[in-house]
């Protein structure tokens, strides 16, 4: 039967990322089969995960699924020998308004599932007070178990003693400490990690972290310290309906926030899914009933994406007579224009009349509910959705027929309604589950 357990931390930039990453490579080079889950909404690190691990690797998320629908998601798990699932922020970091099944904290996925929790705490500029806070941490909530530490980004040997004692006069195991190691430093922009597809040697790149944190965690220890876990049968399938029969989808560098568990239930429910690139100058599916774009990077490609006529002609000759829906991104470039971090106006498609800027940053972040006023593809006017948003764009110019009164996780309304405009409909936030 497989184990499982929750790679979680203190807050964000501490390292889970790249432990769980070691950890999964490690343990497959010993011949285990390893499956890998991201709690909460984040599109980047499942895709490390599957580079690692060689499985796909969906997202978990408390606040907008309910139990049946993250059972039915980790249950892929079964067949694995160890199931890590990362977490994101610090472990109790959620948001102040329960949703479905909890706040959207890594601990609301670690109780219900039953895994012990692997802390990595970085004691940069302390010592003792490291397990202060690890103690605090196991303390804080009954039905989240600590099955020990990793110490991350440690000075010197005198360093580690002192952060080691503390923690085992506290009780808490220490399953190793990691020096500083800048040669498995995963590279950063301003929406996270640089995506796995964008880096070459991103396999050699995990093949040396898993080596680093081979030689100074004992990989025996923390394998051991995982709860048997009994997969649940996995009955109803996820509460998403596809938003047409063929689904013409934007894929590239620009277009590739996708959750992996929408596009495995709109195949589940029996939709097929063809992809294109805008930045080759590709133009949808002529056969598709629907054309989705993700979002994505769109900021980073505004040039490109403006000088492919072929790719903007097609899209404004689809629209014509099927409807068109964009995520974030994929939003931006349904809009009129875009500028740039730089000042440059970019024209965009101008299926909608949306104007967006990079250049006056401002960072729009959390939950959404949103109740439809219009229809959108997939779903009726009067649906509710739950998602997330991410970006820093700011919005110069909305003008069309709001598509949603948008609420964010304290019930506050807000002002990116989405809009609609003919077979054009778009959102900031990114789709999660539908809310029945």
């Amino acid at each position: 039967m497989p184990a499982g357990l929750v790679i979680s931390a203190p807050a964000s930039g501490v390292g889970k990322t790249t432990l769980t990453l070691a950890l999964a490579r490690a343990w497959r080079h010993r011949g285990l089969n390893v499956q890998c889950f991201k709690s909460g909404p984040d599109y980047i690190d499942p895709a490390f995960h599957a580079a690692a691990t060689g499985r796909a690797s969906v997202n978990v998320d408390s606040w907008a699924m309910d139990r049946a629908t993250i059972e039915h998601l980790v249950s892929r798990g079964g067949d694995a020998d160890i199931v890590l699932a990362e977490g994101s922020m610090g472990l109790f970091d959620g948001v102040a308004a329960r949703g479905v099944t909890g706040t959207g904290a890594t601990a609301d996925i670690a109780e219900m599932l039953g895994w012990p929790v692997v802390l990595v705490i970085d004691p940069s500029g302390q010592a003792q007070t490291a397990a202060a806070i690890a103690a605090g941490l196991r303390d804080y909530r009954a039905g989240v178990r600590l099955a020990g530490v990793v110490l991350n980004r440690v000075a010197s040997p005198r360093h580690e003693d002192l952060v080691r004692r503390a923690l085992e006069e506290a009780g808490i195991a220490v399953f190793g400490a990691l020096p500083r190691h800048a040669e498995i430093s995963l590279p950063k922009r301003h929406l996270g990690l640089v995506q796995a597809e964008e880096q070459a040697e991103i396999g050699k790149l995990i093949d040396e972290a898993a080596r680093f944190v081979a030689e100074h965690v004992d990989l025996d220890a923390v394998l051991r310290s995982a709860a048997n876990w009994w997969p649940q049968s996995a009955t109803n399938g996820i509460n998403v309906t596809p938003p047409g029969q063929r689904i013409a989808l934007a894929r590239d560098a620009a277009f590739s926030f996708v959750y992996p568990h929408m596009l495995e239930a709109w195949r589940a429910a029996g939709a097929e899914i063809t992809t294109f690139s805008p930045l080759a100058d590709e133009q949808p599916d002529a056969s598709a009933d629907v054309c989705w774009l993700p979002g994505g990077y769109p900021e980073l490609h505004a040039g490109r994406l403006a000088a492919s006529t072929r790719f903007r002609n097609g899209l404004r000759a689809f629209a014509e007579t099927r409807p068109v829906h964009g995520e974030c991104g994929g939003y931006m470039v349904l809009g009129s224009a875009l500028t740039d971090a730089d000042g440059i106006r970019h024209e965009m498609t101008g299926l909608l009349g949306l104007e967006t800027s990079f250049a006056k940053r401002r960072m729009h972040l959390g939950y959404r509910l949103a109740a439809l006023a219009a229809p959108m593809p997939g779903h009726q006017a009067g649906a509710r959705l739950r998602g997330h948003e991410f970006h820093y764009s700011t919005i110069l110019v909305q003008p069309d027929t709001p598509l949603a009164v948008v609420h964010d996780a304290t019930g506050a309304i807000i002002a990116e309604t989405g809009s609609r405009r003919g077979q054009a409909t778009g959102t900031f936030f990114h789709l999660i589950a539908e809310d029945r």
